[in-house]
């Protein structure tokens, strides 16, 4: 049997088959409101290396303008105490506290602004890529953390490989700078561990920045590509399938059969609402079968008439019954009904270059009431 055959898809188990296929179907770029909720729940990129290579170059700031004169310093205070140990009593546990608080400042004016330097890089590195937000989720207790399977998963994924190749980079490089740059020293330093201790920092001073410059260097490639890598590997964690993209939709601008049932609704309540002003139009006028536009017009309550209703088919038909039944009088005018039913939307006073016909109509109701009040 050839043992590099292929695995056929029926040998695979079916949760294999789920996180292939989930992968293979993310073929979708994220969406703002999906990379705005990884933000929220602490999910955001963040190169780990970034804030390596500023510690990294906070040090040789360190070492170029801080470090010369803190040497300086110390060595003298050293070479005081070497060289006239009888200024300094040691008889009593207070005097060998003494001596040793002096040393203790002196080191201290001597590391302090490495400290200080390191930290406001580190923290300027971590900024600068990601403003800091406090995340109840990053430090809810998962079972996932401790479990041993989710562990090795992790360890052994694309992103596990990555930083073992990060870390294997940085232990070679390092360990290749230091031969190097100790190989070319070693007699120097040798000759520098017996002399004034002033040059003993200098010495060795001189050779971390050489150490120093090279790591610079190193880190600098190295916090670059994974700043790209941590990226896109954050945008590729983060990518949706095409049935997320429609779930997402519908969750951000509703369902739209339930949009569409909720439209249909409010068309049928207007709808009712406006047929039921239709027993208080002045008129009606029609196409006469195919569209209907009720009016109404009272000098006290506008200017001009008003359109309270209108319909076409079934509703042109609906308007026609209830003005017969209601004694409002329907005149046939298909032009001006077509006209009216495309121009004036419902509950708006028409426009005047419809004021001729229509005050023709209105002054027709007008005088027929007036001649019923006459007869009676």
């Amino acid at each position: 049997m050839d043992s590099g055959a292929a695995i056929p898809p029926a040998f695979l188990t079916d949760e294999a088959k789920g996180v292939s296929e989930d992968k293979d179907s993310k073929t979708e770029d994220p969406t703002e409101k999906k990379m705005r909720d990884a933000a929220e729940k602490g999910n955001t990129p963040m190169s780990r290396e970034v804030p390596i290579f500023a510690g990294a170059l906070a040090f040789y700031l360190y070492l170029v303008f801080f470090l010369p004169s803190g040497v300086t310093r110390i060595g003298e205070s050293l070479r005081d105490l070497f060289e006239q140990p009888d200024q300094w009593r040691i008889d009593t546990s207070t005097d060998v506290v003494s001596l040793f608080t002096h040393l203790a400042w002196e080191a201290s004016a001597l590391l302090l602004p490495a400290v200080a330097l390191i930290m406001v890089f580190g923290v300027l590195a971590s900024v600068l890529q990601h403003m800091p937000s406090f995340v109840l989720e990053r430090i809810r207790p998962q079972a996932s953390r401790v479990s041993l399977a989710k562990g090795w998963e992790r360890l052994f994924s694309a992103n596990g490989l990555v930083e073992f190749g990060k870390s294997l980079f940085k232990i070679v490089i390092v360990s290749t700078i230091m031969v190097f740059a100790l190989k070319s020293e070693y007699f120097g330093t040798l000759d520098a561990m017996f002399s004034d201790p002033q040059v003993i920092f200098v010495k060795f001073a001189a050779i971390l920045k050489k150490i120093m410059i090279v790591i610079l260097l190193a880190t600098f490639v190295l916090a670059v590509v994974d700043f790209f890598w941590t990226r896109h590997h954050w945008y590729s964690q983060l990518r949706m399938t095409k049935q997320e993209i429609k779930d997402e939709h519908k969750q951000s601008q509703g369902d739209p059969i339930i949009k569409a049932r909720q439209r249909s609704i409010a068309r049928d309540r207007a709808r009712r609402r406006m047929i039921a002003n239709v027993p208080r139009a002045t008129l009606v006028i029609t196409n006469p079968t195919h569209y209907a536009v009720a009016l109404r017009y009272v000098r006290e309550e506008n200017e001009a008439p008003v359109v309270i209703a209108k319909g076409q088919d079934l509703v042109a038909l609906k308007i026609r019954e209830l003005a017969r039944e209601n004694n409002i009088p329907i005149f046939e005018d298909p032009p001006l009904a077509r006209s009216m039913f495309a121009q004036v939307s419902v509950d708006s006073v028409i426009p005047s270059i419809f004021y001729k016909a229509v005050a023709e109509l209105v002054h027709r109701v007008y005088a027929a009431k007036a001649q019923k009040r006459r007869v009676r």
